[in-house]
């Protein structure tokens, strides 16, 4: 491709069928991070392979919301093409989506999914392998003083861990985050439950593996369960509303 010349596609192929052979001699589902070519002169997809413990590609997911502005030449949309599809697949009858990094924050996108019954997100992150020049700076943004309040320095470190425990107890869905070890990494990797706790996190910097139990029959707390449904339909109150004058003349005490 012209924007990527002396880029080795078939090698990427080539490492990606065999990833795809190891998962299905394994008997491992796996998630794979990757870019997936389009045709000259259109950009590649940012991308996550959806592969099944029987070594079978059964979908991909494209990142949707790729960062940038609307010139489409800053950020992401640099160099990817945005996706225009869900990716919901069940593993054993677990329904799973997939999302990438930025779409963290368009919740429409977690609403949508809940809309199609999924209960597990795999949401994978690249907010790592910048400089510690570069990562000083992002701290200096939000500015010492705050950093005492907040989980992390960083507006990723603050607000990507944050986003994902607010979708997960919304929406009552349990969710994947990994992030890069590369330094200098904003968060380490951590795991999700439904009602918005975090199970598991790995340390920054550091490459590990964490393991997360999902239980979808577990008693989690979850104090939208009765007006979920509604809400997604559109119905936007709990109970039952009435008729009353008093509660249409909102400008009087």
């Amino acid at each position: 491709m012209e924007s990527y010349e002396g880029f080795d596609w078939t090698l990427l192929q080539e490492c990606t069928h065999r990833l795809i052979d190891l998962a299905g001699e394994l008997a491992l589902w796996t998630i794979l991070g990757s870019a997936h070519r389009l045709s000259v002169p259109h950009n590649p997809h940012n991308s996550l392979y959806i592969i099944s413990d029987r070594g079978q590609l059964i979908d991909r997911y494209d990142k949707r919301f790729c960062g940038g502005d609307a010139s489409e030449k800053t950020g992401d949309l640099t160099h990817y093409t945005s996706g225009n599809h869900f990716s919901v697949f069940a593993i054993q009858g677990i329904r799973c989506g997939a999302m990438i990094c930025h779409d963290y924050r368009y919740p429409e996108l977690y609403r949508e999914y809940k809309r199609r019954g999924v209960q597990l997100m795999f949401h994978s992150y690249h907010a790592a392998h910048m400089s510690a020049e570069r990562f000083r700076c992002m701290e200096a943004e939000i500015g010492k003083a705050h950093h005492a309040f907040s989980r992390g320095t960083t507006y990723p470190g603050i607000t990507m861990p944050a986003t994902m425990i607010a979708a997960a107890a919304s929406s009552h869905m349990w969710i994947s985050c990994p992030n890069s070890s590369a330094q200098e990494s904003c968060w380490g990797s951590f795991f999700v439950r439904a009602d918005g706790v975090i199970t598991g996190q790995l340390e920054r910097h550091t490459t590990d593996i964490l393991l997360s139990t999902v239980d979808t029959e577990a008693e989690l707390y979850d104090s939208t369960r009765a007006w979920r449904a509604r809400a997604l339909a559109g119905i936007l109150h709990s109970g039952s509303l009435v008729q009353d004058e008093r509660s249409e003349k909102r400008t009087e005490v």
